[in-house]
């Protein structure tokens, strides 16, 4: 079991009570390892006939901790998941309530859902790419910005990005879930330790038991 980090210099805000979320597939099936979207917007990048436990992602494209856990372990997860050894579960929330934070976070969050499935890991990468910063003072994720992210993506969804036709939506989701910081990992239902987070090789051991879960 890993050393639990006692401080975070980089955490985002203090966090709450979890619950166990669980993993939902209502009317999907596929063949092999796909990226889907879910009805409450969450994306699962999964092969759904396996028996393989479920990771759930929780991040704010507006929070720094959560661009550190991309650059260092995205790779990883998306392996581990391509090879049917994990479910991953994406879900973008909106955490700060402070601006410009909140609405840098809204206004990404809410571009994300215009993406088609195809585009949407691309559109990822290029939202952590253009993160405003330094956080806490900078505004960014401008519809201009979105537009030409989604773009790069390989997307063209210029009116749904303008409209943030998804921003009461993904607002009402996040509310619904006991999420106060980010990033939270939930390995079937269990938090993990967020020191794993920068260790690729230790995250590896826990998804595919080969070490305890730190909870």
């Amino acid at each position: 079991m890993m050393k639990r980090l006692m401080v975070v210099a980089a955490a985002c805000v203090a966090i709450a009570v979890l619950g166990v979320l669980a993993f939902s597939s209502p009317g999907m099936s596929s063949d092999g390892v796909q990226l889907k979207r879910q009805a409450d917007g969450s994306m699962v990048l999964a092969d759904r006939s396996s028996k393989a436990p479920v990771l759930d992602v929780f991040e704010d494209f507006d929070c720094p901790a959560c661009k550190q856990m991309h650059t260092r372990v995205d790779a990883t997860i998306q392996r581990l998941a391509r090879e049917g050894k994990v479910k991953v579960v994406f879900h973008a929330v909106t955490i700060f309530r402070d601006e410009p934070m909140r609405s840098n976070s809204v206004r990404a969050a809410a571009a994300a859902r215009c993406l088609p499935e195809a585009n949407w890991l691309a559109f990822r990468n290029q939202l952590y790419a253009i993160q405003p910063a330094p956080h806490g003072v900078a505004s960014g994720f401008t519809v201009k910005e979105l537009i030409g992210a989604a773009k790069k993506a390989g997307a063209s969804v210029d009116t749904c990005i303008r409209s943030q036709s998804y921003a009461k939506t993904h607002l009402a989701e996040t509310a619904k879930l006991p999420i106060q910081a980010t990033p939270t990992v939930l390995l079937d239902g269990q938090m993990l330790d967020v020191e794993v987070f920068g260790h690729p090789a230790a995250l590896e051991r826990l998804i595919t038991g080969g070490d305890g879960v730190t909870v």
